[in-house]
């Protein structure tokens, strides 16, 4: 979104620019409030351990409730990693001065691959590469030949699914805040960032949790 003012902005008007030093940022953001809430760990957690510990038990209770508890505990890493960074990536473009990278499809759909790739990753290597796709066969022999490109279709619509939800949520979310800081450019409209504060935790954690989904359906082929 060339129109809106970004600091970045000021060094270049690229569009990779742009993508690239916000992504970098919120990258740098993640890793920094990791690496501030484990500098000092205590046994009564306070300040931004307590809010990272009360962040992966909320992810580990919502991944228990997908999956159960022991896988859940098992893909705990890769869904908090992915909804933190998302969540951090989602916030700034809250921030006048600064644009989402998520707004921009290259970090949505390189994220939505990273998923596809592992959960079938994770569903061969649990179940077998026959019994895996066997299950895309469907439970009637005579209509194997139907349901096959089906569940293949269905399992390639989820990269669809994951980015385009993900990238277009927040790009109307940016293109909504623009409009409200060209109609009230020196007044703080707090309703309108409380509401887009909302939807950028909410746009992380539907990510994780279809994560959740996508790993629990690879990985429990055989109860199908």
């Amino acid at each position: 979104m060339g129109e809106l003012f970004t600091f970045f902005g000021v060094f270049s008007h690229d569009k990779t620019f742009i993508y690239v030093t916000h992504m970098l940022l919120s990258a740098g953001i993640a890793l920094m409030l990791v690496k501030i809430a484990m500098s000092n760990l205590q046994l009564v957690p306070r300040g931004t351990q307590n809010v990272m510990e009360a962040y992966i038990s909320g992810v580990l209770k919502m991944g228990t409730d997908v999956m159960g508890a022991e896988p859940a505990r098992r893909y705990l890493p890769l869904v908090a990693t992915i909804g933190l960074f998302v969540g951090i990536a989602n916030l700034i473009g809250v921030l006048p001065g600064f644009e989402a990278p998520t707004a921009f499809l290259e970090m949505p759909l390189t994220l939505a691959l990273v998923v596809f790739v592992y959960y079938n990753f994770e569903g061969i290597r649990r179940q077998g590469i026959v019994k895996y796709f066997k299950h895309f066969l469907g439970p009637v022999w005579w209509l194997y030949w139907l349901m096959f490109p089906i569940e293949i279709v269905s399992h390639f619509s989820r990269l669809i699914s994951l980015s385009f939800r993900l990238f277009g949520n927040v790009k109307g979310d940016d293109m909504f805040l623009m409009v409200i800081l060209m109609l009230a450019p020196w007044v703080l409209p707090m309703v309108p960032f409380a509401l887009l504060t909302f939807m950028a935790f909410l746009q992380a954690f539907i990510f994780m949790m279809l994560t959740y989904v996508y790993l629990g359906g690879a990985i429990a082929v055989d109860e199908h």
